[in-house]
């Protein structure tokens, strides 16, 4: 089971007892921020895309969208989110609880920098019906196999 990997993953950063289980779904934005009560902007979504043949992870603020322009800037290539298969397949958890926890080894983390209003964000922990609050500095720390910090994200800047 997806979460156990990231209660074991978590677990030597102490954070592996933060995590949050719901009776009801949190695999989308919407259903995050009502099983928290929370701003749907603090969910911190983890998009998961091909670079090339290489799976990788941006992790956004709940209410941004990709800005294709900026993608293709930062990773040379067109936005390509995996499929329902290709996710469980190459990032090892099913939509809904992807999260940058818990991930093969060729899988790299980016961090969208619209998550950095935010004292804290609430990733997913591995199920769609789970998630964690970190500060930014956390997610980094935790994040497996992080690279960088992004800017590919639209719609939260005036």
């Amino acid at each position: 089971m997806s979460i156990e990997k990231v209660r074991a993953y978590l677990e030597p950063f102490g954070a592996a007892g933060r995590i949050q289980e719901f009776d009801v779904s949190s695999a989308t934005v919407a259903l995050a921020a009502a099983a928290l009560g929370v701003d749907g902007a603090r969910i911190a979504k983890s998009l998961s895309f091909k670079a090339g043949e290489t799976p990788i992870i941006v992790v956004a603020a709940g209410d941004v969208k990709v800005d294709n322009g900026k993608y293709k800037a930062q990773f040379h290539t067109k936005a390509k989110m995996l499929t329902h298969e290709e996710a469980h397949t190459l990032i090892g958890h099913d939509v809904g609880g992807v999260c940058p926890f818990a991930l093969p080894e060729d899988v790299e983390v980016y961090l969208d920098i619209s998550l950095k209003r935010f004292e804290t964000v609430f990733p997913a922990a591995g199920s769609a019906n789970s998630a964690i609050e970190l500060t930014c500095g956390e997610l980094e720390k935790y994040a497996c196999h992080f690279v960088e910090w992004v800017d590919v994200c639209k719609g939260w800047q005036a």
